[in-house]
């Protein structure tokens, strides 16, 4: 018992699992109890368990497994986890417990599977009893079928899933088992009752016994639906319901819901389908075409077999179609015929929607032939078409039909109207739109008037059956003008239809139309004679008056809804019934008179025609009295007007009286029951006055008066043909003004667009211009309610007119059409809404309709339909090309096209791709040419389209993806979205198909308002695409998966996830959850939007004038749509714009207070917080191929709080000139606001990418010239782009390197030139390597251009990811397509290869022997040897690693920040050639040097001074406090550069000249600070520093001298330590001034500036990379401009012109060739003098740059020379074998004597050896040949080196003898005090402070001879003393060292250097150095 004990003690999980059965049969117990106990179903506990419950129902023991069972049951309730066990359990269940002997074990299997099926897991168990079926156990294979049956009967047919039951029924029935057979009989009964007669086709193949069996049974089937019993957990809502009948005793309210419990089953969907294809007979073509007749009816015969199979596989029919057709058509024999038509229609029972691409081609044929009279051929066709009209729609066979319905022969019209009136039975008001009604309602009424009575009866028919289905609201408009009789048998014809979809929709319908006609008197109902319509007219009577009060309150919209006369008819509706109503006859003169006295006073009568124009004006002003007091049924309207006409009528002279008249006209209009009959009285009159000038207002407004009482459509025509009848142009041109606005008030519908186009046509060319501008205005007002169609009228104007139309139109884009605030539309309420809508869309296809349309048919002969399916491609070709010619001359052509669709499909996967191309551009054609219409075609042609997306060229993919688009811009979506033809497609698993598919889908469905259902066949594709193995299929579906959504919801799209494998639905739910967030809002309708505005309008526009004050009135508007606009997306934003627009002209003030203030407002941590957002996911993330607009609404949203609204509402306007403004404006802040720029600048640039999607050039031009000034700002800030700035700008900006424009593309170029100050070249590269892969060769060719430009300045470091994989990618591209995109690869590849040497090949791996041999040409070609790599490789680095770390917030160093990182960080800079920022490094070392050692300087300084000078150096403390003055405030410069500079800010500003100089020279002696200086800063210092130079009232001081002097030093350090940029650009500025106002300023002022120039050209060489040469030519070019050559002569100095010549000319020198590429700046310049005259330069010193380099060289030599002439030999050569003796500079000292020795042949350095060893004296020796053999062949280059910077991007200085011999002192030695000597004199020189000659200083660098200008001495001293340390830390800095030296030489006059990182340079230079010192021992 022990052992028993031992279990006891274990908790119920492992008691479960013990291997003693009494132990598990515990466990089972205790779970059992448990289970029961647990009350939170989503419990812990319940997790432990899960993978035990499968051992709970397959425990080996039987007594223990049914307890198990009992657990196991207990727990599939409770759990809420237990779904997860499903699969298992139940395949556990079928196996293990099916088969036992137990009754109660089988009971509880099958519970614990009805229970899973409760718990939503229906499809898994199912599944898995399935399986069960073909078990061998016929025991199992009973129990599963019990099972299904009992699951069948509980849960019914919706939930339990049929189609693969009655799969397996035929089977089980055939089973050798009696208890199989007979269970599966049970089960067919069971089956039957769900889905009745459905059954019988998928078992009529059983053995006829069973099937005689099951129909006995059948019949017994009680006939009352079945119910569901049992229900899901998440049906417990409808069993609550069933449960309340079942109480109430099952009334008849059930009724209803009870249908909706039994789905309709289809038999359809539960067969098999079959191939018939195949089958067909192998001779079958050749057959049907033969003679005898006998022979084509074998074929008919066989396909009528094949095609008696209830359900076809879908395939490629055309052929076998287009062959029944032609039977159909053509063949003589009427028996054919009927085979043929039966054939057809058992294709299309067979095929069902799959049909539907072929109905098009094939109903024409059959109406065309029942011309036939026999009755079995007319059957059979009747059979054929109604099968093929349930494969297609109404829609897209309303054409043919149509086309049909006016044939001759009474049999067609009759069988069409019958056919007609079966199709309509078959739709519901849905599917029958007013569209479809208006043409089949007119076409009808033509038949109900036939002349044949079987037509009449047919048409008859017809009508009824339309009147029944869509019901009396929609149909009674188009019956206006027929009579009672006729009007009462098409009623009677309507009650006895029935239609296919049972009584329900009838009775819907009627139901709905009972409600409008009983509450209100409208005469729709009974048309009982014409009394009852007037008594329903006059009814109305008090009504009426509401909305025409101009000056009392505002009606509301719902009360006078009957006012217009007739109430329910919809918008349309309305036109019919109100024409009856108020008609009159004419009444003659005396009747008016007679009506008239009656209501008038005598006195008003008898004055109408007095001669005095006083009596007649009294006589009016009676007259309006009582015009206003009299009610309208007693206002006789034709009798008044008729007075009102009689002499003078509309002649009167007097325009009071005039005035008074029209103003009676109108209120008579308004108040009384005005008829069409009274408006012709005085239209005339009208028109005639409404040019006047003084009576045109009080004209328009009583013909608006008249167009409110008569409709505007019969008004406008009439009043636009009296216009034109007459000659005045004046009329003309206000009665088209008029109507512009009557169109805008009154709305569009009902208008005649061809009337008023042929009258628009005679104005436009009418002579007088007013007349042609009223026009084109009136066009643009109709444009906004027609849209594009319209301008296919007059695209035969003349150009300039058709331009000026053109951009009319472009001014009306984007803008929605006004809500209609007269007239009928406004007074519908809320009834009338989607009419509205609907009407707008008509409109414009009403106008395509009015097009004049060739038919082509004829042109499609069969002789060209074989062209196009030759064998010979150029016959094909021939063929395509005839058929783009015949659409061509055609322009707009009918829907019959013959055989065209079926030859052009074939073509579509021609062999040849110029062929398929060539056929997309013929089928984008023909969708333009065609209009709506091509809907028909979209399944024949529009799908093989959608196929060749496919296709693996990228230009045919895109070609296909234009066409597609045009098609559906054409035809909608809907046809696209329809049928089973796009998820095939999408099902097939070609990559390219499935991504451009989702693409296209993603753009469009988010578009669409709602969708066909037959879109969640796509689902399960998308899923499987969503797991592709193609990256960008995945991506595209993962984009495409939110708007699947929007449409299907997400329920119904995690529903479809069940069929999916269960790690892959994880995977999609997860997907599906992430895109609920995303899953944008349906697009709301837009006349609902509009109405809603119409409120606003409408209270307006009746407001009393008084009322109506200007704020008032913007209130009223603006505060409308806030509301509205949280509920309609992008519709209510549209509709705003409009609104906001007709406010904002109203008050002028308001606008321009709110345009002041900033325009970016800072919000603190908001852009940290937007990035958030979009890296959770909170927002999309800026990524698209095209904007979508809810990218553009999100942007919108995150702008509104940082931006101005009045600049947003410019940004975000749909016209591009107000983005224009915008970027105005912008350009004009971005100084002033340059932090708010950043602050926003990551919305900035995404609004910019916006801007490149836009079309208009100019919007573009603009936004790059902002993007060049916002990226220079930033780089002058120090700004960093973060990543996610960075990701969502630059592909969007690289995208328009491609653009075809040459500007363009240089800007972009540019733009990302000045991008790498901001952001790291090697992230620039990796989307710059993005570019290359694009479609558009231009954008590959100028990206790989723009990676060689990198790779020149950054050197191989920027390649990413690795350079050998980016020179793979790169090199791809020499074997690209396009001639420029090769070249562009191979430049790019030698490029690098002058960069990185023949390692290239090693990382380009294997290039076919072709391009490889392209490119070993090219690099032969270029020979240019592989120079060293460049010098910004070094800084590259740096720079990326800041900029990781610089984390968003410090972006912007703070002013207080340590100095030296954003010195560093301006190091980082390093850029292209267009500014090299290496500058800071000098003044950082400078900084260290003062900070570590300031007191020993201090007490230097004045030893030397003290000491070493006479009284006459004096002055040369003058610039000794210059340096101290600050200096203290160096020492904590580091900690606080802040106050540094507000210190020597505020010493600018001192009273003291000599403090304000010293504190100027202080500023620009920190480099950082003196670059900030901008172009107009440094113009003006300069303008004023040379100003008081030349001053004489300074010379009159004491010290004028002295100021003078230090002013000079101040010019020259301004000079060289500013940015080299802006400092040339101001002296040219400067110069340019200066000699344009040589009279007001002496000459010496441009002398100066000259000589200033002149320094910088010296300091050229050094600077050259650090200058942006496209803004200096820039510069230069506008001089050249002002001053072109012959003016520049003539001047009295040939100075200027000197001066430019030695700029251009040296420019020239240092950059060779390359210069002409920086005239990028220059508009035209072609035109420019500048590249003349540099080409000209260019030829000139190509031949001579070699000489010169020497002969400069040799200069420096002899100057050295002198100077050693000087100096004592002995000395030097002391120096130099000290050197060869010391350990380290053994090397140096060699070389230095080999110098010495080659210059100075003569010398004797025998004394100096023979004191020496032997040892050392053949070491001598040895060192000096290897020097010469090494020296060899290289000639002077080591000179030269100092000469020409040989790459872009780096200068190697040529050091100077600033580094002077205290180098000496590394080897501890002492120095002689001459040394020292020697440096004073050179420090006194450089002073300005020696007499000496100044030819005799030395050189500054082998370039730079003597300076213009004294240079100022900068710490230089301090220099000296520092030297020996620097020495030590050579050791450690290797690169530094010679840096550190050059460049604190260059305080004395050279300029800055970037470090070299040629090894060669640095020891050439060090020898250099060296002999410098050396020669000036």
């Amino acid at each position: 018992m022990g052992d028993d004990n031992e279990w006891m003690k274990l908790p119920i999980d492992q008691k479960c699992e013990h291997k003693l059965w009494k132990a598990r049969l515990n466990g089972y117990e205790e779970a059992l109890k448990l289970f029961q106990k647990i009350d939170d179903e989503k419990s812990p506990e319940w997790s432990k368990y899960l993978g035990l419950i499968k051992k709970f129902v397959t425990d080996s023991n039987a007594v223990a497994q049914l307890k198990g069972l009992e657990a196991a049951l207990a727990y599939v309730e409770n759990a809420h986890v237990a779904g997860k066990t499903t699969g298992e359990v139940a395949s556990g269940v079928v196996n293990k417990v099916f088969n036992q002997p137990k009754a109660r074990a089988k009971e509880l299997g099958l519970d614990i599977c009805l229970m899973y099926i409760e718990i939503e897991k229906g499809e898994a168990v199912q599944e898995e009893l399935l399986k069960g079926l073909d078990n061998k156990n016929p025991k199992i294979i009973v129990a599963c079928i019990e099972t299904l049956r009992k699951a069948l009967s509980e849960f019914g047919s919706k939930i339990i899933s049929l189609k693969p039951i009655i799969k397996v029924l035929p089977k089980l029935f055939e089973s050798r088992e009696k208890a199989v057979r007979d269970e599966a009989k049970l089960l067919a009964v069971e089956i039957y009752r769900w889905i009745r007669d459905a059954l019988r086709p998928p078992l009529q193949n059983i053995n006829s016994v069973q099937l005689k069996e099951l129909e006995e049974e059948w019949v017994k089937v009680s006939s009352a639906p079945p119910k569901q019993t049992r229900f899901l957990r998440s049906q417990q809502e409808l069993k609550a319901k069933f449960e309340q009948q079942a109480v109430e005793g099952d009334g008849d309210g059930g009724g209803d819901d009870e249908e909706e419990a039994v789905p309709q089953v289809d038999a359809y969907e539960l067969l098999e389908a079959v191939e018939i294809l195949s089958k067909l007979p192998k001779d079958f073509y050749e057959k049907i075409e033969a003679k005898k007749w006998q022979e084509r009816k074998e074929a008919l015969e066989a396909v009528e077999l094949l095609v008696k199979n209830p359900k076809l596989e879908s395939g490629d029919y055309a052929d076998l179609v287009k062959a029944l057709k032609k039977v159909v058509g053509k063949d003589t024999n009427v028996m054919l015929v009927a085979l043929a038509a039966k054939c057809l229609a058992g294709l299309a029972t067979g095929l069902r929607k799959k049909f539907g691409q072929y109905a098009g081609h094939v109903v024409p044929t059959i109406l065309e032939k029942f011309k036939e009279k026999k009755p079995q051929v007319v059957q059979a066709l009747q059979e054929a078409i109604d099968a093929i009209f349930l494969t297609t729609t109404l829609q897209n066979v309303s054409e043919d039909v149509l086309a049909v319905m006016d044939n001759k022969n009474p049999t067609i019209k009759q069988q069409t109207s019958l056919f007609i009136a079966r199709s309509f039975r078959h739709c519901t008001p849905s599917t029958l739109p007013k569209s479809l009604l208006k043409p089949f309602c007119a076409a009808l009424l033509k038949h109900i008037n036939d002349s044949a009575p079987e037509v009449r009866d047919a048409g008859f028919e017809a009508l009824g059956t339309a009147l029944k289905v869509a019901g009396e609201k929609a149909v009674n408009p188009f019956l206006a003008d027929v009579d009672k009789l006729k009007l009462d048998r098409i009623k009677e014809c309507a009650e006895k239809v029935e239609l296919v979809y049972g009584k329900k929709t009838g009775g819907a319908a009627e139901k709905k139309e009972g409600k409008p006609l009983t509450g209100k008197t409208s005469a729709l109902s009974g048309t009982g004679g014409d009394k009852e319509t007037k008594d329903a007219a006059i009814k109305p009577g008090p009504l009426k008056k509401a909305p025409v009060v101009k000056s009392g309150g505002l009606p509301k919209k719902g009360k006078p809804a009957a006012a217009a006369g007739t109430g329910g008819a919809g918008a349309k509706g309305k036109k019919g019934p109100e024409t009856k109503e108020i008609f009159e006859s004419e009444l003659s003169v005396e009747i008016c008179e007679e009506k008239a006295a009656a209501v008038l006073p005598a006195s008003c009568i008898q004055q109408l025609d007095s001669g005095n124009w006083k009596e007649r004006l009294a006589c009016m002003e009676e007259f309006q009295k009582a015009v206003e007091l009299m009610e309208r049924s007693e206002m006789p309207c034709q009798a008044l007007v008729r007075m009102l006409a009689k002499k003078p009528g509309w002649k009167e002279t007097n325009f009071q009286v005039m005035q008074m008249k029209l103003h009676i006209v109108a209120l008579i209009a308004q108040k009384g029951n005005f008829s069409k009959t009274s408006a012709q009285v005085v239209l005339d009159g009208l028109v005639d006055k409404v040019g006047d000038v003084k009576c045109g207002s009080n004209a328009k407004e009583a013909m608006t008066a008249i167009a409110e009482a008569c409709q505007l459509p019969w008004t406008a025509e009439q009043v636009v043909a009296m216009a034109f009848s007459q000659k005045n142009p004046k009329n003309q041109s206000e009665t088209l003004n008029w109507l512009s606005n009557a169109i805008k008030e009154f709305g569009f519908s009902g208008l005649n667009v061809k009337a008023f186009i042929s009258n628009v046509k005679t104005a436009l060319a009418a002579t007088n211009p007013a007349v042609r501008t009223s026009a084109i205005t009136l066009l643009g007002v109709m444009y906004l309610y027609v849209g594009p169609p319209l301008r296919m009228f007059f695209e035969d104007e003349k150009p300039a007119l058709l331009s000026q139309i053109d951009a009319e139109f472009e001014k009306m884009q984007g803008q929605m059409a006004p809500a209609p605030t007269r007239g009928i539309s406004v007074h519908s309420g809320g009834g009338g809404d989607d009419g509205e809508e609907e009407e707008q869309e008509e409109i414009g296809k009403d106008v395509v309709d009015l097009l004049p349309r060739t038919d082509i048919g004829d042109k499609i002969t069969a002789d060209l339909v074989s062209k196009i399916g030759d064998k010979n491609w150029k016959i094909r070709k021939e063929g395509l090309d005839e058929v783009t010619s015949i659409i061509n001359d055609a322009k707009f052509i009918e829907p019959n096209i013959g055989e065209l669709p079926a030859a052009l499909k074939s073509r579509l996967n021609d062999s040849n791709k110029i062929l398929v191309q060539q056929t997309l551009s013929i089928l984008q054609q023909l969708a333009t040419a065609m209009g709506p219409n091509i809907k028909q075609h979209v399944k024949s042609l529009g799908m093989p389209v959608i196929t060749v997306l496919g296709d693996s060229k990228n230009n045919v993919r895109a070609a296909a993806l234009a066409t597609v688009n045009s098609w559906a811009e054409q035809t909608g979506m809907k046809e696209w979205l329809e049928g089973e033809d796009l998820s095939e497609e999408l099902k097939k698993e070609n990559p390219f198909l499935r991504q451009e598919l989702l693409g296209w889908l993603a753009e469009k469905l988010p578009t669409l308002r709602s969708v066909p259902s037959d879109l969640l066949l796509c689902v399960p594709h998308l899923y499987s695409c969503l797991e592709d193995r193609n990256g960008d299929v995945r991506k595209k579906a993962q984009d495409a998966l939110p708007f699947f959504m929007m449409h299907l919801g997400f329920e119904k799209m995690a529903k479809a996830t069940s069929k999916l494998k269960p790690t892959s639905k994880d995977q999609v739910l997860a997907m599906l959850e992430k895109a609920k967030v995303n899953m944008p809002a349906k697009p709301a309708p837009p006349a609902k939007a509009s109405s809603r505005v119409a409120g606003g309008a409408a209270l307006a526009k009746f407001q009393p004038a008084s009322a109506l004050a200007e704020n008032s009135g913007s209130n009223t508007m603006e505060s409308k749509p806030d509301p509205k606009k949280a509920k309609t997306g992008g519709a209510a934003s549209k509709a705003k714009g409009v609104q906001g627009k007709k406010v904002l002209s109203k008050p002028h003030l308001k606008e321009d207070d709110d345009k002041s203030g900033p325009i970016f407002i800072i919000i603190p941590n908001g852009k940290e917080q937007r990035m958030k957002d979009e890296k959770g996911l909170k927002v999309l993330k800026w990524n698209f191929a095209t904007p979508r607009d809810e990218y553009t609404e999100q942007l919108k949203t995150q702008m509104s709080s940082c931006v101005a609204k009045w600049l947003q509402d410019e940004m975000f306007h749909a016209d591009f000139q107000h983005h224009n403004k915008a970027l105005a404006v912008m350009i004009e802040h971005l100084e002033s606001e340059k932090d708010g720029v950043i602050n926003c600048l990551d919305l900035i640039l995404k609004w910019l990418t916006l801007r490149f999607f836009d079309t208009n050039t100019s919007v573009l031009m603009k936004t790059l010239e902002y993007l060049k000034l916002l990226f220079s700002l930033l780089s002058q800030e120090e700004y960093h782009l973060t990543e996610n700035e960075a990701s969502s700008f630059i592909p969007y900006l690289i995208l328009k390197v491609g653009e075809p424009k040459d500007v363009i593309r240089k800007d972009v170029r540019a733009i990302l030139n000045r991008m790498c100050l901001i952001y790291p070249a090697s992230k620039m590269f990796t989307f710059i390597m993005e570019g290359t892969k694009s479609k558009n060769s231009k954008q590959r060719a100028e990206c790989l251009e723009e990676l060689g430009c990198l790779v020149e300045s950054y050197g191989m470091n920027v390649c990413q990811p690795t350079p050998g994989k980016a020179l793979k990618e790169m090199a791809t591209h020499i074997g690209d397509r396009d001639n420029t995109v090769r070249n562009a690869a191979l430049n790019t590849i030698v490029t690098v290869y002058n960069v990185h040497g023949d390692q290239v090949f090693k990382l380009i791996g294997n290039l076919s022997e072709k391009d490889m041999s392209m490119l070993e040409e090219r690099i032969k070609r270029s020979a240019k040897r592989p120079s060293a790599a460049p010098v910004r490789q070094a800084e590259e680095k740096p720079q990326r690693t800041q900029n990781i770390s610089t984390t968003t917030s410090m972006l912007r160093k703070g002013p207080a920040e340590d100095m030296s990182s954003k010195l560093n960080q301006n190091r980082n800079m390093g850029s292209h050639s267009e500014t090299t920022h290496t500058v800071p490094r000098e003044f950082q070392l400078d900084l260290d040097e003062i900070e570590n050692d300031n007191g020993t300087v201090r007490c230097e300084m004045p030893a030397l001074v003290q000491h070493k000078l006479d009284d006459i150096f004096e002055p040369v403390l003058i610039p000794e406090p210059k340096i101290r003055a600050v200096s203290p405030h160096f020492d904590d410069m580091r900690s606080n550069t802040a106050s540094t500079i507000n210190f020597v800010i505020s010493q600018v500003a001192s009273g003291d000249i000599n403090t304000s100089i010293q504190a100027l020279a202080q500023l620009f002696q920190i480099e950082s600070l003196a670059q900030e200086a901008s172009t107009g800063v440094l113009k003006d210092l300069m303008h004023g520093l040379i100003t008081l130079m030349l001053d004489s009232r300074v010379e009159d001081l004491e010290e004028g001298e002295q100021v003078i002097r230090s002013v000079n030093l101040l010019v020259v350090k301004v000079l060289e330590k500013s940015d080299q940029t802006n400092i040339l650009s101001a002296l040219l500025v400067l110069l340019q001034d200066s000699l344009l106002a040589t009279a007001s300023q002496s000459p010496k002022f441009s002398e100066l500036v000259m000589k200033c120039l002149w320094r910088m050209v010296r300091l050229l060489p050094e600077t050259i990379n650090s200058i942006n040469l496209d803004r200096i030519l820039l510069d230069i070019h506008i001089f050249m401009k002002v001053f072109p050559k012959e003016k520049l002569k003539q001047s009295k100095s040939e100075l200027p012109i000197r001066t430019l010549k030695t700029l251009l000319h040296t420019l020239c020198r240092l950059k060779g060739p390359k210069i002409l590429d920086h005239l990028t700046m220059i508009d035209n310049k072609n035109e420019s003098e500048l590249e003349a005259h540099l080409c000209r330069v260019m030829k000139h010193s190509m031949d001579q740059t070699g000489s010169k380099a020497d002969k400069d060289t040799e200069k420096g030599a002899s100057r050295i020379e002198e100077k050693a002439a000087k100096a004592k030999v002995n000395d030097i050569l002391a120096e130099i074998f000290k050197k060869i003796g010391s350990k380290e500079n053994t090397k140096e000292g060699l070389a230095e004597l080999y110098e010495y020795k080659k210059k100075y042949s003569d010398a004797d350095i025998e004394p100096f050896l023979k004191n020496s060893s032997q040892f050392f004296q053949s070491y001598v020796e040895r060192g000096l040949r290897l020097i010469e053999t090494e020296r060899e062949g290289k000639g002077r280059i080591t000179a030269s080196t100092g000469i020409s910077p040989p790459m872009e991007g780096t200068c190697v200085p040529a050091s100077t003898y600033t580094v002077s011999s205290s180098i000496g002192n590394t080897n501890g030695e002492e120095v002689g005090p001459s040394v020292y000597l020697e440096r004073l004199k050179i420090l006194r020189q450089r002073c300005g402070l020696d007499n000496a000659k100044q030819e005799d200083r030395p050189p500054l660098t082998s370039l730079l001879s003597k300076p213009a200008l004294p240079t100022v001495a900068s710490s230089t001293d301090m220099l000296h003393s520092k030297l020996s340390q620097l020495r030590e830390s050579r050791e450690q800095y290797q690169h530094l060292d010679l840096d550190s030296n050059q460049t604190h030489s260059s305080g004395i006059g050279t300029s800055l250097a970037s470090h070299s990182s040629a090894a060669a340079n640095i020891d050439d230079l060090k020898k250099r150095l060296e002999r410098i010192k050396s020669s000036r021992k």
